[in-house]
């Protein structure tokens, strides 16, 4: 399953990153690393952007970016 797919409120634990490239190496930097656990906080009306809450702050990311990101759901 992809981060794209969570609902608010729901929770995941990071697996892997498919983005290559600068993308990824951004991503990292804003704290999504493999095993960091994730919260979606909201979702835009059209679906993008997705807020989600990792480590101990609040980040936006695109849908497409979320996609790339894949999550194993927390129960």
């Amino acid at each position: 399953m992809n981060l794209a797919k969570l609902k608010p409120g729901e929770k995941g634990k990071i697996t892997a990153i498919g983005s290559i490239g600068p993308l990824k190496r951004r991503l990292m930097d804003m704290g999504v690393l493999v095993g960091e656990e994730v919260k979606v906080l909201k979702v835009a009306p059209m679906g993008d952007p997705i807020e989600v809450s990792i480590k101990s702050y609040s980040l936006s990311l695109r849908k497409k970016e979320a996609e790339g990101i894949a999550v194993e759901v927390a129960g």
